[in-house]
């Protein structure tokens, strides 16, 4: 867990949006993230320190000239004892106040005086985001090195429909591990595949199995935090689609096949986690199927072998296979490495399947085999990443 133990000081300024605050502060703490409130004057209009400082867990800071204890100087402790320090929401105010150099009040001196990442999530009426100015401050503290979170486009408070809208609370947390993430990846092309194919019968019928799809997104969003470019190729699935990633939607196994070897030239990392369907139905009526008859058959015929085509194919790529047993997973998984000619595959079983959770071996070409504990599929996503970084040294 990448915000594990982290220190994070939390700055709340006065948007309407400042109630997402809570939900942002209760999401960090279930990370295990230490988190710090700040807030202005003006965001205690909006939301009360009582509401803020129970769901962080930690007393929320709002005056300057607070004493810190032992002698130490508040803003100062606090900027300097920080992993990463979050603005969320920022006004537009607040954000030429930083752009400005200005520091008087306790939020703007504790970002003065850190040194850790400073990421800000801008909220506010569209026209004072097309502000020149606005614009312009926001540009000037990119350059600086400060990291930003939206905002996005959809109806706001005020009445106004546009972009000004605080980014979803996931988003931000994405942003906040992205911040603490190693970079270990940047440079490297990704391609990820996810999500369960389709196989028609009819119309409305199919052949599918029970992949969600979460274990592929979140490998996508891991190695994008990490610094890679990626290319996702999801089947159909019910999550929403990553920002920062360019996606590809598919339904059937042949159309998984065509958007692989479209993206497969060009990538130097490629994950293939999707539940591709191994046989589609040798025909598909172009009419709904009528239960007239007491028995149907259907025939089934195999579908293309995408990462047996890629395996044939590698150059200088690094693949990456999942194998999913419900026998012999390590026999099976290694069989699977050698055949497809693949530099590491990850064995898992179908617990896995549409859960928050997976429990995987992952198995190198040399043989090295490490069985991890059942983890939330978003350390999964890292843990295999770490492993690939270390081979590609």
């Amino acid at each position: 867990m990448i915000l594990k133990d982290k220190k994070i000081v939390l700055g709340v300024t006065g948007a309407i949006s400042a109630y997402k605050a809570l939900e942002l502060a209760r999401l960090l703490v279930k990370q295990e993230a230490s988190v710090r409130p700040v807030m202005t004057r003006s965001a205690i209009e909006f939301i009360t320190p009582l509401s803020l400082s129970t769901l962080a867990g930690n007393p929320v800071y709002t005056d300057l000239f607070e004493p810190a204890g032992n002698g130490a100087i508040g803003h100062i402790e606090l900027a300097q004892r920080s992993d990463l320090i979050m603005i969320a929401p920022a006004t537009a105010n607040f954000i030429g106040k930083v752009a400005s150099g200005i520091a008087d009040d306790l939020l703007t001196t504790v970002i003065s005086a850190a040194s850790a990442p400073v990421l800000i999530a801008p909220s506010m009426n569209t026209k004072m985001w097309e502000n020149p100015i606005t614009r312009a401050n926001v540009e000037r503290l990119k350059k600086l090195g400060y990291l930003f979170a939206g905002p996005e486009e959809g109806p706001l408070a005020c009445g106004y429909e546009g972009v000004g809208r605080l980014a979803a609370v996931d988003v931000i947390l994405d942003a906040a591990q992205e911040a603490l993430s190693p970079r270990d990846l940047a440079g490297e092309k990704v391609l990820v595949t996810a999500g369960p194919t389709r196989e028609a019968i009819d119309p409305v019928r199919f052949v599918s199995n029970a992949s969600s799809g979460k274990m592929g997104y979140a490998l996508a969003k891991a190695a994008r935090r990490r610094g890679a470019e990626v290319v996702l190729i999801s089947g159909p699935s019910y999550l929403p689609r990553p920002s920062g990633i360019a996606f590809v939607p598919v339904t059937s196994a042949e159309e998984m096949h065509e958007a692989c070897v479209r993206y497969y030239p060009q990538s130097t990392l490629v994950i293939m986690s999707a539940a591709v369907a191994d046989y589609r139905p040798k025909k598909s009526y172009p009419a709904k199927v009528k239960k007239d008859a007491v028995e149907l058959t259907i025939e089934m015929v195999r579908t293309n072998d995408v990462l047996k085509y890629m395996g044939r194919k590698k150059k200088d790529h690094f693949l990456v296979g999942f194998a999913l047993e419900t026998e012999d997973l390590e026999e099976n998984a290694r069989k699977k490495l050698i055949d497809k000619n693949l530099d590491l595959v990850v064995g898992n079983t179908p617990a896995g399947l549409d859960s928050e959770s997976n429990q995987v071996t992952i198995i190198t070409r040399d043989n090295t085999i490490e069985v991890l504990p059942p983890l939330g599929k978003d350390e999964v996503a890292d843990r295999i990443l770490d492993k690939v970084a270390r081979l590609k040294e």
